[in-house]
């Protein structure tokens, strides 16, 4: 009879090496929270919404790998999304922008699917997902860390994120609630501060210095974003009567 802790230290080394494969973390992790969105959503809504978050993610792998840096695949946490993990964001703001920018941009891409589904059946399932897949990206570029638009408005300078910051501040009066704030603060936080406290050094600097055309560009791309994202939660968003 094999002892116990045996057993617990074989099935912990099990455990580590299927971490260590990206395709059964995703799986796996896809799985638990299509599960945890199910007790609440249901089923089809479940694995649509995470399917978009699945878009989402592999807009900033795709973005990364082109960078040069070598991406996690995307780890899916119920209740509050999905991400990946990198040793860098690319050799300067201008790469951390276009790291930033091309999950919304997948993103929204993705959206378009249930967007027209629904302009062709009237579902409000996939009136539901289209909705959501407008407003989770729209959420996700407000301009202050770790959200991606903190990361495009990364080539403006870090003062951007002082606006940003005021804009969570508003939304989270408005409608968003105290959740969104405290994950800006707890996630955010500690790289905002660092990276605030130290603009003035000369690495800062460097990384921060971009083309005017790059930062041009890069601007234009996340205003034109942004108002598609809102005139799509827009025209996609419809009141629970309860």
């Amino acid at each position: 009879m094999i002892p116990l802790a045996v057993l617990a230290g074989k099935a912990k080394v099990l455990l580590l090496a299927l971490i260590k494969i990206k395709a059964v973390t995703t799986l796996g992790t896809m799985f638990v929270s299509v599960a945890a969105y199910s007790l609440v959503f249901g089923w089809p809504f479940a694995v649509g919404f995470v399917l978009l978050l699945l878009i989402h993610e592999t807009g900033h792998v795709i973005q990364l790998r082109r960078e040069g840096v070598d991406a996690s695949a995307p780890v899916f946490i119920p209740f509050l999304g999905a991400l990946i993990t990198a040793k860098s964001l690319g050799k300067d703001s201008a790469a951390e922008a276009r790291v930033g920018l091309a999950g919304p941009v997948l993103g929204t891409i993705g959206t378009l699917i249930p967007l027209a589904i629904w302009l062709a059946t009237g579902s409000d399932l996939w009136r539901a997902l289209a909705y959501v897949g407008f407003f989770i990206n729209l959420i996700n570029l407000m301009p202050v860390l770790p959200l991606d638009g903190g990361r495009a408005m990364a080539v403006l300078g870090p003062k951007v994120w002082i606006v940003g910051i005021l804009i969570v501040v508003a939304a989270t009066v408005l409608f968003l609630g105290p959740f969104m704030l405290l994950f800006v603060l707890l996630l955010g936080g500690p790289e905002l501060y660092r990276r605030f406290k130290n603009r003035h050094s000369e690495q800062s600097r460097a990384y921060h210095s971009v083309l005017t055309k790059t930062k041009i560009g890069v601007a234009a791309v996340y205003l034109s974003l942004t108002l598609l994202l809102i005139v799509g939660a827009a025209e996609t968003y419809a009141p629970r009567h309860l």
